[in-house]
């Protein structure tokens, strides 16, 4: 069964909000930390309301109310988010409060804030949406998961459309501990010139983005998920290309049929391994795009990979910043997205023209 696509926007570190231009300029970064372009919340969020939230919040109902507004939708018939590290600005909050009260009885709030779930808690109640709602905490794939169940919903034809959303943050706090973890580069390195370093680490990410999606086509669809699927640790990479291979036999199609390959590549000598060995066998010739360079990595990155690869679909055009390699078809009909994190949770997203 088709997923259609009626809308999607995306709060990242390029200017990708409610722009006309699609990805026209690189922004910039000189740093291994790429920090969200955020709008002007008050012209989208009562300034009452929003003087209560944290960033991540912030960046996450802008984005849905601008997803639901394009699509021409006030209340959706279901919420789901995923989200790896949920609120992390409230949760660093809740800690150093514990830690400098010497763990004496503190005010609950921003522990309550703190919750994965808090997200689509916030967009339900300013809709006022007492449907369907779910958060998918599943690491690397929360924003598949998520996907995923949206999808079933749908399938079920108990829902007309589904706003479905991936989104997570950086803080200081974090960057500092995944950085101890040997997650990014030990030295700053512009995002411009994140491929050409061939060293370990990558650049850290955030961003929030949200799709309407529907079960039935509609002239305003802008591209259809045809299928998506993830794996779990895979032991080689044979064992990852015959996953890659099943999974586009299953949809009668193979690799010959793929317009464009948006890959996770993001800097990582350890990371890009995989990529570049299934570019041998199996891509060999067939144009591909990376996009980390552009968000940074983070668990739910393939949320800015599906906004874009719809907007690639939607315009037929790779923006010049993609640097794609091979020839692009005069029309782009199909795009897989491949993206693994950390070797761990790999994920398959194929999406297509409607």
């Amino acid at each position: 069964m088709k997923i259609y696509i009626r809308s999607a926007s995306s709060i990242s570190p390029q200017e990708t909000f409610n722009n006309p231009l699609f990805l026209n300029e690189l922004s910039e970064y000189p740093n291994n930390r790429l920090t969200c372009i955020e709008p002007d919340y008050n012209e989208l969020i009562d300034p009452k309301l929003s003087r209560r939230m944290s960033r991540i919040i912030k960046m996450s109902v802008a984005s849905a109310l601008s997803c639901l507004k394009d699509a021409e939708i006030t209340n959706p018939d279901a919420i789901i988010t995923g989200t790896a590290y949920g609120c992390l600005e409230d949760s660093g909050i809740f800690l150093a409060n514990m830690v400098e009260q010497d763990e004496e009885p503190i005010t609950p709030t921003a522990f309550v804030q703190s919750t994965h779930n808090t997200i689509g808690a916030q967009i339900a109640l300013l809709l006022k949406c007492n449907r369907y709602n779910n958060t998918f905490v599943s690491g690397g794939v929360s924003f598949e998961n998520a996907l995923l169940d949206a999808t079933m919903l749908l399938m079920e034809k108990d829902t007309d459309n589904v706003l479905v959303g991936g989104m997570d943050e950086i803080t200081d706090m974090s960057h500092t501990v995944l950085s101890r973890m040997g997650l990014y580069k030990r030295k700053p390195v512009p995002n411009r010139d994140l491929f050409k370093l061939n060293s370990k680490g990558t650049i850290g990410g955030e961003g929030a983005a949200f799709f309407l999606l529907a079960g039935t086509p509609s002239k305003n669809d802008i591209a259809c998920i045809d299928a998506l699927t993830t794996f779990y640790k895979p032991g080689d990479i044979t064992e990852t290309a015959q996953q890659v291979n099943s999974f586009l036999t299953a949809q009668s199609i193979n690799c010959n049929d793929i317009d464009l390959l948006i890959t996770g590549n993001n800097g990582d000598t350890r990371n890009d391994e995989i990529y570049v060995q299934l570019q041998q066998l199996l891509f060999g010739g067939i144009p591909t795009v990376s996009y980390k360079n552009l968000c940074g990595e983070y668990p739910t990155s393939t949320g800015f990979a599906l906004w874009m690869g719809a907007n690639v679909i939607k315009t037929n055009s790779i923006p010049a910043i993609l640097n794609y390699k091979g020839t692009a078809q005069n029309k782009i009909n199909k795009v897989l997205i491949y993206n693994h994190y950390q070797n761990t949770h790999h994920s398959l997203i194929l999406i297509s023209s409607c």
